[in-house]
């Protein structure tokens, strides 16, 4: 049976669905030092003006280090109803958004208090959506070395080369003014492709 572990991801990219297809159980890694400006509480998606990133903001610790698991989501700014009013402008033409919104609205309207419950949330839907069958299962500690080991390795800047993954393209509502932009969150797949967004997943993935 195989196993890889990734961190929590807020609406994480493609390349983070991949893994949660490819293999048979995912570890979530809940004990190790929240690190900021991750895929851990922010997302990118793909909007008028180009890509568009959303930042769940998250409550300060009384310590310099505190463990993910313990990370709290903040009220501030009236995040939920920004985030919600930025998918639909940005989503609003593409194929199935309209398809998918009421499964989504209500994730920006109840109040989460814990980050990790948060995402494990959406990402439960958006398995269920694209019909992907994940085993996952929170640690319990913290293994500083592990096999497939991506916690750290799927992330916003200074990516690390991840040979079992090449981004198919896909139909996106603004392709023709950007071009295909790749790894993007996955609601930009989910909602310009719906169900056959799994096909594309498929085929971004290399076998090693």
């Amino acid at each position: 049976m195989s196993e890889v572990y990734l961190s929590t991801a807020y609406l994480g990219p493609v390349q983070y669905y991949t893994k949660l297809l490819r293999y048979d159980t995912i570890r979530l890694e809940a004990y190790e030092n929240f690190p900021k400006q991750s895929y851990r509480n922010r997302c990118v998606i793909d909007e008028a003006y180009g890509p568009l990133t959303l930042s769940v903001p998250v409550e300060k610790s009384e310590t310099l280090k505190c463990l993910t698991r313990d990370i709290r989501v903040s009220d501030h700014g009236n995040w939920r109803h920004l985030h919600w009013n930025a998918l639909v402008s940005a989503y609003n033409m593409s194929p199935f958004f309209e398809y998918y919104a009421d499964d989504f609205a209500p994730f920006f309207e109840r109040k989460y208090d814990f980050l990790i419950d948060f995402n494990e949330a959406l990402q439960q839907l958006v398995c269920q959506l694209l019909d992907i069958e994940a085993r996952v299962i929170l640690t319990d500690h913290y293994e500083p070395e592990v096999p497939n080991d991506f916690r750290e390795a799927i992330r916003p800047k200074h990516t690390i080369e991840d040979p079992t993954f090449r981004p198919e393209p896909y139909y996106q509502v603004f392709r023709e003014k950007f071009g295909f932009l790749p790894n993007l969150s996955i609601v930009d797949l989910l909602f310009n492709m719906g169900p056959e967004g799994l096909l594309t997943l498929r085929r971004s993935i290399v076998e090693a």
